[in-house]
């Protein structure tokens, strides 16, 4: 009989992790629930911060190799082929490793607050951090920030259910691992800390803070330590803020408003094209990273997250941007830079399109900071060639602009603000930055009523949002409201045979149903009384002349806040439900608002 060889490296992780859950058990059962949420979200926060160093470092490894072959090849456009090779490796480790399916986007960390008790697959911890490192690390045009956020709020979540805490302390540790991993990828520890509030919880309680706070500065602290700067989004800080351009600012974030309405519906309308692609995963994965590929060959900066051209362009070498393009020769022409930076912008909604509907793993972090900074450029730079007003600060408007976006995409306004304040190092540019996240904000909200990560699944109410009342009856399940053991009437009977049900039974409100269990009517026993106490009445009335048309019906899947609206519109406070166009039974509205409020009281307890 033959034994299987365990690898001794894999034996030696187990036996090491085993010994430190027997530690944290010990710890657990030493400290106070409250000491052990604080001693927890350190440890969510390291996690999280290891991940964010494994994603950052091999990524920027990939995009300086690229870099050095096309130097020693001389072959100016070769790192074209690099993302399809990425996109395919993604492919094949969805297929092969993780079942076919792989959960992306920041949207899958409100549904599992929402709709499954704040519980992360356990494959969320290693799944995205693979996948994403060969999609974005090789070339495609997405961004990092999401696969970390998942990443982050994996940790957290599993963390949770391996020591058995509450659903309550479930969530937190997953908002603390999102909070933490933002904090690692930018050191921007208080953007962090708001983009779990703003994006991700849309409700917090003030002793919430704390525990975010905790992972959100442990992250960035790890980052710093172990992190090379040079991989981070950081600049110098900007130059003065200059009150007589508040009019430019002011139209920077009316455009970034309109440009975040565009791409959210651009981006809505590639996925869907996608999605309606039948044929083989890896055909479909090799004509998006083509057509990602065609892009890249004619506009180099869409290679990657593209922090590395933001940086050029902010620290005033935008010619650069031009290097191993078709217009390297122009370098000199500031028109011609103008454009080529413009088209640039403009096509970054496409390579990221390509790059996630083909099956890549990444994010839209990263593209709408790349959008808003070079359209930051593109108008300051535009308004200094035309020469109406004195000289601007292209640099202010580049890193301006950056908030403009993320705001108006994520509907998250004060991360906005708080990332580029924190990774400017200075406080400098805090009123251009709250008047244009503000600003931009307020049109995309306009246009957008949810932010876009969450769009499509908010319509479905499977997510939280700001509105609190609507997120309690998202949280509640129609099924279960649902009583079946009713006494149907079938429309055949009589009168004499109805009355004989009535008296073995507390019920007041009849189905009349046919032979297919189709609901023909409803009696309402209050008001057919006058009939049912004359015997002369029983004796010549028929079922269908007592029955009455219920004032609404409910369908099985609706959602509960349409089930409440109808309940308002037909002062009743039982309705019939159907399933497939058969009755299946009745809802009470007195049941719904007692779920409600119970909800309701452990939310403010908590």
């Amino acid at each position: 009989m033959h034994t299987k060889k365990v690898n001794p490296i894999l034996l030696f992780i187990r036996k090491n992790v085993k010994r430190l859950e027997r530690l944290v058990f010990i710890f657990k059962s030493l400290l106070s629930p409250r000491q052990f949420i604080y001693f927890s979200c350190v440890l969510v926060g390291i996690s999280s911060a290891l991940a964010v160093i494994v994603l950052k470092t091999f990524a920027h490894s990939v995009y300086k190799f690229a870099q050095y072959l096309d130097g020693f090849l001389n072959l100016p456009y070769s790192n074209s082929a690099f993302p399809i090779i990425g996109i395919l490796l993604t492919a094949l480790v969805i297929q092969k490793l993780l079942n076919g399916s792989l959960q992306k986007g920041t949207a899958q960390i409100m549904y599992a607050v929402a709709k499954k008790s704040g519980i992360m697959p356990r494959k969320q911890m290693y799944a995205q951090i693979i996948t994403s490192s060969f999609t974005v690390g090789m070339g495609g045009s997405a961004g990092l920030e999401s696969p970390i956020t998942i990443t982050g709020a994996a940790f957290g979540s599993n963390f949770a259910q391996n020591y058995r805490l509450s659903y309550k302390d479930r969530t937190l540790l997953l908002a603390c691992g999102v909070a933490a991993g933002i904090a690692a990828a930018f050191n921007a520890p208080i953007a962090g800390v708001l983009f779990a509030i703003e994006v991700v919880l849309t409700e917090i309680s003030i002793t919430a803070f704390i525990p975010i706070m905790i992972s959100a500065a442990t992250g960035a602290l790890v980052s710093t330590i172990v992190l090379n700067e040079n991989i981070l989004l950081s600049f110098k800080e900007g130059e003065a803020f200059d009150y007589q351009n508040i009019p430019y600012y002011i139209l920077l974030g009316i455009i970034s408003g309109f440009i975040c309405v565009n791409y959210t519906r651009t981006f809505s309308k590639i996925e869907h094209w996608f999605a309606r692609y039948k044929s083989s995963v890896y055909r479909k994965a090799f004509i998006g990273a083509t057509l990602l590929a065609v892009l890249i060959f004619f506009f180099p900066s869409l290679f990657g997250e593209g922090y590395e051209s933001i940086k050029v362009l902010a620290n005033q070498h935008p010619e650069n941007i031009l290097d191993n393009t078709i217009l390297s020769s122009y370098k000199g022409n500031d028109w011609v830079l103008l454009l080529f930076i413009g088209l640039t912008m403009m096509a970054k909604v496409y390579a990221t399109g390509f790059t996630l509907g083909a099956g890549g793993n990444g994010g839209n972090f990263a593209p709408s900071l790349f959008i808003g900074s070079y359209l930051g450029f593109v108008l300051a730079k535009f308004i200094n060639l035309i020469g109406i007003t004195k000289p601007m600060s292209v640099s202010n408007f580049t890193l301006v602009g950056m908030a403009g976006i993320l705001s108006g995409l994520f509907h998250a306004p004060l991360t906005a603000i708080f990332l580029i304040a924190e990774i400017t190092g200075g406080y400098n540019l805090m009123v251009p930055l709250m008047m244009v996240s503000s600003v931009s904000f307020a049109i995309s909200k306009r246009f957008e009523t949810y932010s876009f990560d969450i769009k499509d699944l908010a319509g479905k109410g499977d997510v939280f949002t700001n509105d609190k009342d609507k997120n309690i009856l998202h949280s509640l399940e129609a099924s279960q409201f649902i009583q079946h053991n009713f006494k149907p009437v079938p429309d055949s009977n009589s009168l004499e045979q109805l009355v004989e049900l009535i008296k073995t039974t507390d019920e007041l409100v009849f189905p009349v149903l046919n032979d297919k269990e189709q609901l023909q009517g409803l009696i309402d026993v209050a008001e057919i009384r006058p009939v049912i106490l004359s015997p002369f009445k029983i004796k010549y009335t028929s079922i269908q002349e007592v029955m009455q048309p219920p004032k609404e019906i409910i369908f099985y899947d609706e959602m509960m806040e349409t089930i409440i609206e109808k309940f308002e519109n037909s002062q009743t406070q039982i309705l019939p439900v159907l399933k497939n166009g058969k009755f299946i039974g009745f809802m009470s509205k007195i049941s719904i608002l007692e779920k409600y409020r119970e909800k309701l009281k452990a939310m403010i307890i908590e």
